[in-house]
Formats: structure tokens, C-alpha cells, sequence
């Protein structure tokens, strides 16, 4: 059958209108949201964390796949993934939409979607007391405003910060990540039990005061020294004696180095 003579000109015709229709509804198409260096935010601008200092905070909290991680001001969801990849179960909060739909993405890509969470949220609102490991990369002032919050968390929940402190509380640890080019340094608070108070022991009243992890006061007549706190671990000397023992809630059980036999202290008040 012979073809008529204007087919060639009309299937150019079509061909292009392929092409450009293709073009127009690529163009169309939105692209993935992407971060960008700086993005305002709404406490604090995006700055991302460079992966080595990301790998040497959970080393510095000895992140474990028991662990609950939430990383406060999530960001792009680095900290979360990261600590999912050791096995943990982690979350993040971030007040900013986009980053939070970003994180999700980025963790269904690195297959650990089942064991992360990203949240929209603010951080000074959110509760996150059933953490174990909390991560920061927040200012000193936000810090500072979530002091209280953290000493008020289970014993032995360890903070670590990206850079700045968290007010006069001195890091139980800190690292450096060499060569330095930004964001380098790592901090681990462990967060004590509270021991303030008046403690009846077989020794003894044992008068305690504390400040974060460290503790001072007296045993009987004699002052206490050396005083330490690690979660609800508790040390000190009186005199050539050295105490060690662990808190709980009410309750101090106690060894002194110069004597095998353990015994209990309770609290009967606390200092307001």
C-alpha cells in the first residue's frame, strides 16, 4: 500500500511533540528536597555533622543495640541513621517539616526505616525521658535551657554534645576528632543520681552535698573527700577510708576498703 507523501513530516511532527511533552512534565516534576548549608531554622540554623564526629559521639556513649537514642534538633536525621546502624532503636525531633520527610527518606535509602523515627517537634516540648543516649548539636544557651531536663532523667542516661557545653555541668569525657577541620570535639555527661541529703548509716549520719557528679560533706565528725558520682555509683574518702557503693532511690549500700562486710544507708531528709 503506498504511503501517503505527508507521513514522514507528520510522524517528525509527533516526535516532537514527544519530546518536548516529556521535557515539559520533567520539568514539572518536583525535585527532592535537599538541605542547604545554613537554612534558618527555629531556634538554630542547619549545619551539618561531619560522619567522623557522628561515629566518635556514639563511641563516646558506647552506644549499644539496647539502646534508645533520640538526637534533639534531628536535622538531616545523620545521628538517628547512624545509631540505627549499630542496631539501636533511635528518633529525632526536628521542628522543621521538610528536614523530618527528608530524614525518613534517607533512612528508608540506608534500609534502617524500622528502627528510626523522625518526629515534628519542639524539643523544649517534647518528652524524651525514656531515652538512654541523647545526642545534641544545639547552641549553649539551648543547652543550658535543657540542663534540668537532663539531670532529671534516669541515672546512667548519657548526654553527648557536638561542640558546646551544657552550662558549669563538667563533660565526664570528651574527645577530639584529628585532623580538625570543623565541629571536632565530642562531650559525655553521665547523668548522676541525686544523693543530697542526710544519710543514717551503722557509721554514722552521712551528709551529702552535690553538684552534678561531684559530692562533698561529712561522715559522722569527719569530712568526706573525693566525692564522685557515676550514674548510681558513689565513691569517696573519709580520712585513709575509702567508700564505694551504688544508690538507689532511697536507699545507699555502701563498702568501706578497710572492712569486707557492706551496709545500707537511707535517706531520712533531703536539703531544699
Amino acid at each position: 500500500m503506498p504511503f501517503p507523501r505527508n507521513l514522514g513530516g507528520r510522524m517528525v511532527a509527533i516526535v516532537l511533540m514527544l519530546v518536548v511533552g516529556t521535557i515539559a512534565a520533567t520539568a514539572q516534576e518536583p525535585q527532592p528536597f535537599e538541605p542547604t548549608l545554613h537554612q534558618p531554622g527555629k531556634d538554630v540554623q542547619w549545619v551539618p555533622t561531619p560522619a567522623a564526629l557522628v561515629e566518635k559521639m556514639l563511641d563516646l556513649a558506647r552506644l549499644t543495640p539496647q539502646d534508645r537514642l533520640v538526637d534533639l534538633g534531628s536535622g538531616d536525621g545523620v545521628f538517628v541513621i547512624a545509631a540505627a546502624r549499630r542496631g539501636a532503636h533511635a528518633w529525632g525531633v526536628e521542628y522543621d517539616a521538610k528536614l523530618v520527610e527528608y530524614s525518613k527518606r534517607k533512612a528508608r535509602e540506608a534500609g534502617v526505616a524500622s528502627r528510626t523515627k523522625f518526629v515534628r517537634g519542639d524539643i523544649f516540648k517534647t518528652d524524651f525521658s525514656d531515652a538512654t543516649v541523647v545526642t545534641t548539636f544545639l547552641l549553649p544557651s539551648m543547652n543550658f535551657q535543657l540542663r534540668a531536663t537532663f539531670l532529671a532523667m534516669k541515672p546512667g542516661t548519657r548526654i553527648v554534645a557536638n561542640t558546646f557545653a551544657i552550662g558549669d555541668w563538667e563533660p565526664d569525657a570528651s574527645v577530639t576528632v584529628e585532623p580538625c577541620e570543623r565541629w571536632c570535639k565530642a562531650m559525655l555527661w553521665i547523668v548522676p543520681a541525686s544523693v543530697t541529703g542526710t544519710w543514717r548509716t551503722p557509721k554514722g549520719l552521712l551528709v551529702l552535698t552535690q553538684k552534678y557528679q561531684t559530692i562533698s560533706g561529712s561522715l559522722g565528725s569527719q569530712p568526706i573527700a573525693n566525692g564522685r558520682l557515676k550514674a548510681e555509683e558513689i565513691s569517696f574518702t573519709v580520712g585513709a577510708t575509702a567508700y564505694t557503693g551504688q544508690v538507689h532511690d532511697y536507699r545507699m549500700r555502701l563498702r568501706a576498703s578497710d572492712d569486707d562486710k557492706p551496709f545500707e544507708g537511707t535517706l531520712q531528709s533531703t536539703r531544699r
